[in-house]
């Protein structure tokens, strides 16, 4: 009798204790507002996320012819772009991107640019295109002079006639030429090696603007931290260079014999029937004459890339080049390949960039959608990370760990956003959260998990990150990130929500099938937040409202906590009453796990819906003996900033003797 009633007064005593915990902050009322992504759809985007009935986009070819001055450090040459209008509207002016305008201390890009510098800075080079010529050629006309003007990182071309709704086409031509940046935002650049310099070129040629359903025209100037929005089309170019370099660009190379010896051309067909690396020119053979099929002169390289986005390449004379068959799900031809200097190579370093390349690309073609290019290129360069159709730049001093995690980063954008084609100058969050949360995936997968250190799976710890003050909420334009807030807010935290959707609401298998869905609808189109929204909740079967809210929308923080433990008439054997509390704005599922004296645990999971009650919830346990703790989030699932009130243990009744 004695040991119930002590029992009971260490109950009473404990449930004192957590009375004193704070006012909760939290309103059902706000988190489940009814009203919230609840808006009409349309015939270009329905309300079940998938492009409507009547979706359309515009799309832009290029064709385009560029040389390498080295002695002058330009690339100069000509851009043709024809220009499908498939929108309902008539269009009598079209925009361009002239994003190199961004590289000098005029620009937007270089007058917000702090003291300091940073990663997307672009002071102390006076770069830009020079525009040599502007023509345009409408219906069955000739080429004429274009009235035209330019603003920062935008052109606009005036015209003398409409381009016509549903169809008609446009051609434009532009004759330009630029001095590369030696360090351009970290989209590209060059670097000096003992062998030669490595030019990492990107945002090399006009681009068209893209014009949508949502705001028309989309003219955001380039600053460096927002990305790109681009049409798609097909891409024929050729990069005019010394007659030592070895180029690779996105896309297929369209003569082989021109610009390989026919060893190398051997080489490579051996790498195509390869699981192994195959070296296509070794570290020794970089100063070896014939390892190039001329001996002086220049000599031209020609590529083609279907359905793309954009193109961009690298040249160096200083190249190792590597190479290996991929294995696609289809059985479709594909090669990954690898372009590093000599200081570079070895085990440790680039010689198993190839190998690199294809795991992460191997896994994401059967996790996600099947790689679309012919070719995976991987370049050493100065460029610390970045991605393009096909082609990606990583840092040349790259090993082990890390030499994976950029590869395998870089290249999961081909998913976000070169096949998924967001709005990056808008929603970095789309590609670069997205891209992070798979390469969670493909870490684990790769080689039984070499690589993977995942530091993501105990989210109480961090918790304080990821709801610290001044945090900006996930839903914030890319430039208006603060710059110590774009890797948390732009790439882990929307990263970690999307592992929290699949781990904690939705279940793996819900999760997966909502995300391929997603892909699949959207793939080479441009969807909206609304429409990753819509597709998950359509796919899934969940109204995701107060998720989306909580976690994109706002820095809601979530702190749950045990608040009160009873039995049931006083009596153990009789059963335990629980009160469990949500004492922040943002709301989760709850497991809630009851360790009864002699050991036996309990788990016992509460929906969401408990939280549309109140800030407090009360259930039943069927427990038989006096309870030793009762826990919320026992697995550390969910980043509760408060993980000191997820626990209740009886006080301990000390007797006088005692003391």
């Amino acid at each position: 009798m004695f040991r119930q009633l002590s029992f009971l007064f260490l109950v009473s005593l404990a449930a004192l204790a957590q009375a004193q915990n704070p006012t909760p902050k939290y309103d059902a009322h706000v988190l489940f507002n009814p009203l919230f992504n609840y808006q009409p759809a349309n015939e270009s985007r329905t309300g079940s996320g998938a492009p409507g009935p009547r979706y359309w986009q515009n799309r832009a070819d290029y064709k385009i012819a560029v040389t390498l001055d080295e002695a002058a450090n330009t690339i100069a040459g000509e851009v043709e772009i024809t220009y499908t209008n498939n929108s309902p509207e008539a269009l009598p002016f079209v925009w361009l991107q002239l994003d190199q305008n961004a590289f000098n201390d005029n620009s937007r890009s270089g007058k917000t640019t702090p003291l300091n510098g940073g990663r997307y800075g672009n002071m102390g080079f006076e770069g830009g295109y020079t525009i040599s010529a502007v023509s345009v050629q409408q219906g069955k006309g000739k080429y004429a002079p274009a009235d035209f003007i330019i603003d920062d990182t935008r052109m606009q071309i005036r015209l003398s006639d409409a381009v016509k709704p549903t169809g008609d086409v446009l051609k434009i031509k532009v004759g330009y030429s630029f001095k590369i940046p030696t360090y351009a935002s970290d989209r590209m650049g060059k670097l000096d090696t003992k062998n030669g310099t490595i030019y990492e070129i990107a945002q090399w040629y006009p681009r068209m603007c893209v014009f949508d359903d949502i705001e028309g025209w989309n003219v955001l100037p380039y600053i460096g931290a927002g990305e790109f929005y681009l049409n798609y089309g097909d891409y024929e170019y050729s990069v005019t260079v010394p007659w030592d370099h070895i180029v690779g660009g996105s896309g297929e190379l369209l003569n082989p014999s021109d610009v390989m010896t026919s060893e190398q051309i051997k080489r490579m067909e051996e790498a195509r029937k390869s699981d192994k690396t195959v070296m296509i020119r070794s570290a020794k053979e970089i100063n070896e004459k014939k390892s190039r099929p001329k001996d002086s002169g220049m000599i031209t390289w020609k590529f083609r890339c279907q359905n793309a986005r954009d193109v961009a390449w690298a040249t160096s004379r200083a190249f190792v080049w590597d190479a290996a068959k991929m294995n696609l799900p289809s059985g479709k031809p594909a090669i990954a390949q690898s372009l590093y200097t000599a200081e570079n190579d070895g085990n440790d370093g680039w010689g198993r960039s190839t190998e690199y390349v294809k795991g992460c690309l191997e896994f994401y073609s059967k996790y996600l959608m099947e790689f679309p290019y012919p070719v995976a290129t991987n370049v050493a360069g100065i460029v610390g990370g970045m991605e393009y159709p096909g082609i990606v730049f990583c840092a040349h001093n790259d090993k082990k760990e890390s030499l994976w995690g950029v590869t395998d980063h870089e290249f999961g954008h081909t998913w976000f956003p070169m096949i998924v084609g967001n709005n990056e100058r808008k929603f970095a969050w789309m590609d670069e959260g997205f891209n992070t949360f798979i390469n969670m995936l493909s870490t684990e997968a790769f080689n039984d998990g070499e690589y993977n250190r995942d530091r993501l799976d105990d989210m109480q710890n961090l918790a304080p990150t990821l709801f610290r003050d001044g945090a900006d909420p996930i839903l914030t334009v890319p430039d208006v990130i603060k710059a110590t807030n774009l890797g948390w807010d732009a790439y882990y935290k929307p990263a970690i929500g999307l592992k929290l959707l699949r781990e904690v609401v939705l279940g793996r298998d819900r999760f997966d099938y909502a995300f391929k869905q997603y892909v699949k609808r959207w793939a080479f189109k441009h969807p909206t937040p609304y429409d990753f929204f819509r597709t998950i909740e359509d796919a899934a079967g969940e109204d995701l409202g107060w998720y989306w809210k909580g976690w994109f929308y706002e820095n809601y923080k979530l702190d749950q906590g045990v608040k009160e433990v009873q039995y049931v008439e006083q009596t153990p054997s009789k059963g335990s009453v629980i009160t469990i509390e949500n004492l922040e704005q943002w709301a989760m599922p709850t497991i809630v796990e009851l360790e009864e004296a002699g050991g036996k645990k309990t788990r016992i999971t509460l929906p969401v819906e408990v939280w549309q009650r109140g800030s407090t919830w009360t259930f039943k346990a069927a427990t038989k003996n006096p309870l030793k703790s009762v826990t919320i989030d026992p697995d550390s699932q969910l980043p509760d900033i408060n993980p000191r009130n997820n626990t209740w243990h009886p006080v301990r009744y000390m007797s006088p003797d005692e003391n």
